[in-house]
C-alpha cells in the first residue's frame, strides 16, 4: 500500500538555520488545554504552561545566535517570533570572541584562536529541542502522557509590516482566546 504524500511543511528549498525571523506556533497534541486558562482575557498560566514559558526563554540562553520577540502560551499551544542572528555570536552572549562568516559559517580563526565552531540550529532543530525538554519536563512534573501534535507551523517574516500584525496577534491572543482556532473549552 503506497502511504499518501505528506504536505510539506517548510517552504521549499530555503534554508531554515539563516538569518531571519521566524513566526512558530506550535500545538498540543489532540489541541488539549492543559497550560492554564484564559480569564478576564489574560492568560494565567499553571505549572505545565510555566515550563512552556520558561523553555522558550531558555533558547536564547543556550543559543547565542537566538533573539527572542513576542511569544504567549496559551492553553493549548504557544505562538513566538524567533530570529536567527549570527551576528549576536561573539557579542558577549556566549562569552567568547567568535567571529562567524555568514557565507562559509566559519569563524575567522584571526580572532577566534583555538574556539570550536558555533553550529547554527535550524528552526526546526530549535522548536525540536524546546519540544523535547518541555515534553521532558512536564511528564516529570506529573502530565505523564504530555505531547506535542507533531510537527509545527512556521511563517519567515519578510517585513515591518508583517512583523508588527504578527506581533500584535501574538500579544493579544489572550483577549480574542474565544475566536481563536485552537479555542476549547478548559
Amino acid at each position: 500500500m503506497k502511504w499518501p504524500d505528506r504536505k510539506r511543511n517548510r517552504l521549499n528549498g530555503f534554508d531554515y538555520s539563516r538569518d531571519a525571523l521566524y513566526f512558530v506556533t506550535s500545538c498540543v497534541k489532540d489541541k488539549v488545554c492543559v497550560f492554564g486558562k484564559v480569564q478576564n482575557e489574560e492568560m494565567q498560566l499553571n505549572e505545565y504552561g510555566s515550563i512552556a514559558e520558561q523553555q522558550w526563554h531558555r533558547l536564547a540562553e543556550q543559543y547565542p545566535y537566538v533573539n527572542l520577540h513576542a511569544f504567549v502560551v496559551m492553553p493549548n499551544h504557544v505562538h513566538g517570533i524567533i530570529e536567527i542572528d549570527r551576528e549576536l555570536v561573539g557579542t558577549g552572549r556566549d562569552l567568547s570572541a567568535r567571529r562567524l562568516n555568514n557565507e562559509t559559517k566559519t569563524i575567522n580563526t584571526a580572532i577566534a584562536g583555538s574556539c570550536q565552531l558555533q553550529k547554527i540550529k535550524s528552526l526546526s532543530e530549535l522548536i525540536g529541542v524546546y519540544k523535547t525538554i518541555t515534553s521532558k519536563l512536564i511528564r516529570v512534573e506529573g502530565l505523564s502522557d504530555f505531547s506535542w501534535q507533531r510537527s509545527f507551523h512556521d511563517h519567515i517574516i519578510r517585513s515591518d509590516k508583517a512583523y508588527k500584525k504578527i506581533r500584535d496577534y501574538i500579544l493579544s491572543n489572550p483577549e480574542k482566546w474565544p475566536e481563536d482556532v485552537f479555542y476549547q473549552q478548559a
